[in-house]
């Protein structure tokens, strides 16, 4: 594990040219450079995307944040802390769009302590009202990655199988307080199968380094704010699914939500099962989702019966997780010189302008860059094929 694979350092390489990139045009302009560089931003996630490789479903991850004293730090804006909650507010928005029968805990660590914030849950109000909470918290110490980990580690190994188990650190600090041997936890998550992942606001630490290549995961240190929500964005599409994960029928329910009449006399008001973790939101209902195998109240969803442990899900939520098995094939480029006829998107029917055009390899239909983000990273499903589909 301490024989690092031999990797050339960004300061050890040769003197790098940047202001190369940018080339004048025959009127002297700069505009055309700008624009190939902003346009090869838009399609990197695509680049990278490419293939038809299957997903994970149903993901569970903790993420760490790390609450020392680096995080008074203000090289993010106003400090480190408050960016970090503002911006896992929107992963999390982000996160449970993309993943809805997937579930997200959240612990933080200070003073050589880890505590969790939240419990691993699929209700995204709970995750950003705690987010907003831990604004007022006191940076303090050191952090300590042994324990977090620890921590999130006791949860996850009792997950089944068939799902992801996953760890996103947050990581401030350039030193970490533990109490044992770090090293011996890195071989026990591997074994465990848990992907570790981290992104660094300071620098490159070793020790997290070994963690994410022992476990699989990625590691990056950020820019600035802008490439820490690139990041953060990474995180939210789900890593590819384990050969070796159990491919196994999994059991779920699909409740319906059933509201009594005040009228009706043998109705009387329930708590939710929902009310033994906390003691916060809606008090006694006549309404709510009934387990359809217990009979137990829950007043959302997604959600792991308490009783009898049956996953109760939504119809909608299964049919929006399902594009992780299936994705979208990637759309051939080709020059917009050899699109024939109108040069009008498919989709958003404006004028093609860049230089480059994307083709569906089904339909034959012809989009714009924009549009093909967009079918890619939310959509999911090319619109004319649809469209045909339906015609039909």
């Amino acid at each position: 594990m301490d024989e690092e694979p031999e990797r050339t350092k960004r300061w050890e390489g040769g003197y790098e040219r940047t202001w190369e990139v940018l080339k004048e045009d025959e009127s002297g302009s700069l505009k055309a450079s700008v624009e190939d560089i902003l346009f090869k931003a838009k399609r990197k996630r695509i680049f990278e995307n490419h293939g038809q490789v299957r997903l994970g479903m149903m993901r569970h991850l903790f993420v760490v944040i790390d609450t020392s004293r680096t995080m008074e730090d203000q090289d993010l804006k106003p400090n480190r802390l408050t960016s970090t909650l503002k911006l896992m507010e929107y992963f999390v928005d982000e996160y449970f769009d993309q993943n809805p029968i997937s579930q997200v805990g959240i612990i933080t660590t200070k003073n050589k302590r880890a505590e969790k914030l939240t419990d691993l849950a699929g209700n995204p109000k709970k995750h950003i009202a705690a987010l907003k909470k831990a604004v007022d918290t006191t940076c303090l110490g050191e952090p300590s990655l042994y324990n977090s980990l620890s921590l999130a580690m006791q949860t996850l190994k009792h997950m089944p199988g068939h799902a992801s188990r996953e760890v996103l650190v947050i990581f401030s600090s350039l030193t970490t307080c533990d109490p044992a041997n770090i090293y011996d936890l890195v071989k026990t998550l591997k074994t465990l199968k848990i992907r570790v992942s981290v992104i660094g606001l300071s620098a490159e630490v070793r020790v997290c380094t070994v963690l994410t290549r022992e476990t699989g995961g990625t590691y990056h240190v950020i820019l600035d704010e802008s490439h820490y929500k690139e990041l953060l964005m990474y995180h939210v599409k789900p890593p590819p699914a384990s050969s070796s994960s159990e491919c196994s029928l999994i059991r779920m329910g699909f409740p319906q939500h059933t509201t009594a009449s005040i009228s009706d006399q043998d109705c009387k008001p329930s708590f939710s099962m929902s009310h033994l973790d906390s003691s916060s939101g809606p008090g006694l209902t006549l309404g709510g989702y009934f387990c359809p195998q217990c009979r137990a109240k829950y007043t959302e969803l997604p959600v792991e019966c308490k009783v009898c442990g049956l996953t109760l899900v939504s119809a909608p939520h299964l049919a929006r997780s399902f594009h992780h098995l299936f994705p979208l094939d990637a759309f051939q480029e080709i020059p917009l010189n050899d699109c024939g006829g109108e040069r009008f998107c498919q989709a958003c029917q404006g004028e093609l302008k860049d230089q480059h055009v994307y083709s569906c390899p089904s339909c034959h239909c012809v989009f714009c860059v924009e549009c093909d983000l967009f079918i890619h990273d939310t959509l999911h499903c090319c619109p004319t094929c649809i469209h045909s589909q339906n015609a039909l």
